[in-house]
């Protein structure tokens, strides 16, 4: 366990979302990518129950997660977790990702959102890949976007690692929910030439963004 992961655990969050994920989450999770098993709420509330039944749903599970994306230890596609139900899905870890020390220093900054923020472009690359980010280019007009939502939150602290988290997961949801003509798996991407779904292209957006037969 590194001393970022170690802070970010004794940080202030209930001990039943350390239990998720310290024996819910980590144990199972590719420690290559940081990538969850699709999650099983009904593990999970199995796990929480040890001795009375104090979990019944979903959405307390989703709460505890909640907990868990605001301490870093997990990031989730969406802004915030909602009430819909994430049963069968993957998240990421970043802290079981082997990290360079330069990576080690980004949990070290802690920042509010500034007018002349940008992303860290060699964690951007990264981050983008792992979560399956296929067109990994952004304007200024995206950045500004996003500084422009966060000023209005100065209670928001984050390290620089967490807040260009932040930026990649709201570029993957705006390009799958963008009415754009070109879309590769589920995600649309500019129509422009030198963007295409090759296989392994293809094999990541399957592995990681399947979703659960009903």
């Amino acid at each position: 366990m590194s001393p970022a992961e170690r802070e970010a655990l004794t940080s202030a969050i209930s001990n039943e979302a350390r239990v998720l994920y310290l024996l819910g989450l980590k144990p199972e999770a590719d420690h290559s990518t940081g990538v969850t098993r699709p999650l099983q709420y009904r593990t999970l509330l199995n796990l929480l129950n040890s001795t009375q039944k104090t979990f019944t749903l979903g959405r307390q599970i989703n709460q505890l997660l909640q907990e868990l994306v605001e301490a870093g230890l997990v990031v989730c596609e969406q802004e915030s977790i909602s009430e819909r139900s994430l049963n069968g899905q993957c998240l990421l870890l970043p802290y079981l990702v082997k990290e360079t020390p330069s990576y080690q220093q980004l949990h070290l900054q802690w920042q509010t959102m500034s007018a002349d923020w940008k992303p860290h472009q060699e964690l951007f690359n990264e981050l983008a890949s792992l979560v399956g980010l296929l067109d990994k280019s952004y304007s200024e007009e995206d950045i500004g976007e996003f500084i422009a939502y966060w000023l209005t939150r100065p209670e928001t602290n984050l390290t620089l690692f967490q807040w260009t988290q932040k930026f990649v997961l709201q570029l993957k949801n705006r390009r799958q929910a963008a009415p754009n003509k070109h879309r590769v798996g589920h995600q649309v991407v500019p129509a422009i030439a030198g963007i295409t779904a090759d296989d392994n292209a293809r094999k990541l957006v399957e592995k990681y963004h399947a979703k659960p037969k009903r």
